[in-house]
């Protein structure tokens, strides 16, 4: 069966329909590629070149093969740049999920601007998952990586997973415009003991919830939650009309409604992480390239 070499020698020969000038192209001696190309017809069992000692010129069955080694040529330069931009995370898939306070933080554009400049031939899928749900996608295979607001609770996950922090980014007291504390440069957890709060359902994002809880109890109270929203969005508008209080990470500044104030909370662990997860074992090319981008973004770069 030919080989790509005896390919290219015949496409030389065509385009030069010379041995002579075709042996200088692709440096080497006539007699061997002369013997090549007779290889060449033998195995196909026909003549491709009517040669002379003055001249060469393509049979009719050579003009239809040089057509066909062009192609196969081109594909098999196709595939060798594929696999080398495969190989170093230029190319292929990328399954990336994301909650939905982070799409207002500055670190995913970010990245996914310069991602996409790195790595302009990679499919980037992108949807909208709750932290805990993350962990569970990652760990079936659902999804490569994401963007994550805790650390896995459960120490055979935290094992399974790799995390790289992000930051810690403070929370801040959304209050409506007219509260007493509203014009506060920050407030104490103890000081909106008596408050109602609006929250997300615990189920939906634990995170913010168990924080807000937290942050209370240190404070000597438990949290009276009297509203639920589905989203930060909602829980916000609900804040605006004076429904209660609530507790949101300080990216959320960017969502401003009309009768909503945001004020810091004093206490060290008034925070919520960011981090990206992905699988520990993974060493997809494309989650490689994709997460050397985070660092160099993000982490290196610094917000």
């Amino acid at each position: 069966m030919f080989d790509f070499r005896q390919l290219r020698y015949y496409v030389a020969v065509c385009e030069e329909l010379s041995f002579t000038r075709a042996a200088r192209r692709l440096h080497l001696s006539q007699p061997p590629l002369s013997q090549q190309i007779q290889a060449l017809e033998q195995d196909l069992g026909v003549r491709l070149l009517e040669r002379t000692k003055r001249s060469v010129a393509l049979t009719e069955p050579g003009r239809i093969f040089l057509d066909h080694a062009r192609q196969i040529l081109a594909k098999a330069d196709e595939a060798r740049t594929q696999v080398a931009a495969a190989a170093a995370g230029h190319s292929g898939q990328l399954r990336l999920a994301y909650t939905v306070s982070v799409s207002f933080h500055p670190s995913l554009p970010r990245v996914l601007l310069r991602y996409g400049q790195v790595a302009p031939n990679v499919r980037v899928e992108l949807c909208e998952l709750y932290t805990e749900p993350q962990f569970e996608a990652l760990l079936d295979g659902k999804i490569d990586v994401g963007f994550v607001r805790d650390e896995p609770q459960r120490s055979i996950d935290a094992k399974a997973l790799r995390m790289t922090v992000l930051d810690r980014e403070p929370l801040l007291l959304a209050l409506p415009s007219g509260h007493p504390l509203s014009g506060r440069s920050s407030l104490r957890m103890d000081e909106v003991a008596h408050e109602s709060f609006v929250a997300q359902p615990r189920e939906v994002a634990a995170t913010l919830y168990d924080r807000l809880v937290l942050l209370a109890n240190k404070a000597g109270f438990q949290p009276q939650i009297r509203r639920h929203a589905q989203q930060v969005n909602g829980m916000l508008a609900m804040v605006a009309a004076g429904l209660g209080l609530a507790l949101v990470p300080a990216t959320m500044r960017t969502v401003r409604l009309a009768g909503l104030t945001y004020v810091p909370v004093e206490d060290p662990d008034a925070y919520m992480l960011l981090a990206v997860a992905s699988r520990a074992n993974d060493d997809s090319p494309v989650l490689a390239q994709f997460l050397a981008v985070v660092t160099e973004t993000v982490v290196s770069g610094g917000l």
